[in-house]
């Protein structure tokens, strides 16, 4: 349980600094962010896999890419979800994805998790 927790908490931190890095990307505060990190984490447990299992095709023919333009989508729809969390552009919600995914794997790499 403690884990699960752990990992919200470095998601919330992943959006919050992703907010202050990007100027595309707009948060309010950091309970706005831990409020994204579990709208996150639910729609990636429930909305990716039927987007993964519609876009096959389109993953293997981009090699992967694709799996940005999913990410990104999951990212805008979260936007959309929490008041106090906006993203400007869709560009602005890929380029968020990927710092997001950084920064949560780097912090996720440092305490072992």
């Amino acid at each position: 349980m403690m884990h699960i927790l752990f990992q919200w908490l470095i998601n919330a931190l992943a959006v919050y600094a992703t907010a202050h890095i990007l100027g595309g990307i707009h948060i309010k505060s950091f309970g706005a962010a831990i409020l994204v990190a579990l709208v996150l984490g639910l729609v990636n447990a429930v909305v990716r896999p039927v987007l993964l299992f519609f876009s096959i095709p389109f993953i293997i023919v981009t090699l992967g890419l694709f799996l940005l333009v999913i990410n990104a989508l999951l990212l805008q729809l979260s936007a959309s979800i929490v008041s106090g969390f906006t993203i400007d552009s869709f560009g602005w919600a890929v380029v968020g994805s990927i710092v997001i995914s950084a920064i949560s794997w780097m912090l996720s790499s440092l305490f072992n998790l």
